[in-house]
C-alpha cells in the first residue's frame, strides 16, 4: 500500500490551477522521477477539470488509483495511490487536507496561486503520515485489529474442532469400552454364579 502524490488544486472555469503538491517517488528509479512527477501533476489537473463540483470520484489508471474531491467552492484535492490502498482512507485524507488548507490559505489566493506563492507546508507531513493507513486512520487500525482477532478466533475454532473430533473418537471408544465392560461383567458374573454353593 502506497501513496505517491497528494495535490491541492483550484478548479477554474476552463482549467485546474495547481496550488500545492507533495510526492513520494522513492519507489521509482532516480531517472524516472521527474517524468513520473510531471505525469502525476498532469493527471491530477485533468481529473479535477473533468470532475463535477461537489463530487468525489476514483479513477483507475493502469496500476494506480486517483482519488479526487472537488468541493462546492472549487477547492480540490487529488491523491494518487496503488490499488491496494483503502479508498475510505484516501477520502478521509482529502477531506482533512482541504479543510486545513482552506483555513490556512485565503480563498482570494486560490484562483491565481501557484506552488511557489502558496504557503502551506503540511502536504509532505500528511503524505508521509498516511503512508501506513493503519497508523494514520483510527477506523482502519480498528479494522486491522478485528481482522487479526478474527484470524485468531478462526484458528482457535479449527483447533477446537480438531480436538472435538479427537474427543468424539474417545467418546466412541469409551462407549465401545463401556459395552465391552458390561459384557465382561455379565460373563464374569455368570462364571462366578456357577461356582456358588447353594
Amino acid at each position: 500500500m502506497k501513496l505517491y502524490s497528494l495535490s491541492v488544486l483550484y478548479k477554474g472555469s476552463t482549467k485546474a490551477n495547481l496550488l500545492k503538491a507533495a510526492y513520494d517517488l522513492s519507489s521509482f528509479s532516480f531517472f524516472q522521477r521527474s517524468s513520473v512527477q510531471e505525469f502525476m501533476t498532469f493527471t491530477s489537473a485533468l481529473i479535477v477539470e473533468r470532475t463535477s463540483v461537489g463530487t468525489r470520484a476514483s479513477v483507475k489508471e493502469q496500476e494506480y488509483l486517483c482519488h479526487v474531491y472537488v468541493r462546492n467552492d472549487n477547492l480540490s484535492a487529488v491523491v494518487i495511490s496503488d490499488t491496494e490502498y483503502p479508498q475510505r482512507v484516501c477520502f478521509t485524507l482529502l477531506d482533512k487536507v482541504l479543510e486545513e488548507f482552506s483555513r490556512q490559505v485565503d480563498s482570494i489566493d486560490w484562483p491565481s496561486g501557484n506552488p511557489d506563492t502558496v504557503s502551506y507546508k503540511s502536504l509532505d507531513i500528511h503524505l508521509s503520515k498516511y503512508q501506513n493507513p493503519r497508523e494514520a486512520d483510527a477506523m482502519t487500525k480498528v479494522q486491522a485489529e478485528l481482522d487479526e482477532t478474527k484470524i485468531i478466533l478462526h484458528n482457535t475454532m479449527e483447533s477446537l474442532l480438531e480436538r472435538g473430533e479427537k474427543l468424539d473418537d474417545l467418546v466412541a471408544k469409551s462407549e465401545v469400552l463401556g459395552n465391552q465392560s458390561k459384557a465382561f461383567y455379565k460373563t464374569a458374573r455368570k462364571q462366578n454364579s456357577c461356582c456358588e454353593i447353594m
